[in-house]
């Protein structure tokens, strides 16, 4: 996992911007986990290491940007996306739940796709993939972005005003994050699996 203290001492608000983009906009959300990221970047901010209305902006802004990438990428390549052989980053089942969502929710997957690891690294490519209309992707995308990062990264400001000395507790907080914000996209993932297994 990517340490926040390195990205925060190394980079700051630009790597942290740069990681947040590559998260969707080149389908590294495996890697690296934009909800965890943000809400220790939120924590951070609290301790005064960053600032966190830059933190929103940035992240915010990366993520569109991110966002949008994959879209155009999806629009490009259009069907051809769906035929690639599983690999590492692209795999049938994770397209698969993400399209499934896609469908059922529409454009106000959007809205909460950031919030679902797997589908928010898919939902911009398959609306692209589905010609969503461009402005109609933007305007869900800019506010589902713009939610999230103040959302997410409030939440780890709010906890690390919450906690004394937080610093003892960031790896174990990240843990959390992990597990919380997985949670939904695995609980769904295992239920498609054992609809196929029927």
């Amino acid at each position: 996992m990517i340490s926040v203290e390195h990205i925060v001492h190394a980079g700051g608000l630009p790597l942290l911007g740069l990681i947040i983009y590559a998260e969707v906009g080149l389908f590294l959300g495996f890697f690296l986990p934009g909800d965890t990221l943000l809400i220790t970047a939120g924590i951070y901010a609290h301790e005064g290491h960053l600032p966190i209305l830059g933190v929103i902006v940035v992240c915010a802004i990366a993520a569109v940007l991110g966002d949008n990438t994959a879209y155009w990428i999806g629009r490009r390549l259009g069907p051809a996306v769906f035929k690639k052989p599983d690999g590492l980053i692209f795999r049938r089942d994770h397209i698969e739940t993400s399209e499934k969502f896609f469908e059922k929710y529409g454009a106000k997957t959007l809205l909460v796709s950031h919030f679902l690891p797997i589908v928010r690294t898919f939902t911009p490519l398959l609306a692209g993939v589905g010609s969503m209309p461009y402005r109609r992707f933007l305007t869900f995308n800019i506010i589902g972005d713009t939610l999230w990062a103040i959302l997410v990264s409030l939440l780890g400001y709010y906890v690390g005003s919450r906690i004394p000395n937080i610093d003892n507790y960031i790896l174990a907080i990240i843990v959390f994050a992990v597990v919380a914000s997985s949670g939904p996209t695995i609980v769904h993932a295992i239920r498609l699996h054992r609809r196929k297994n029927k």
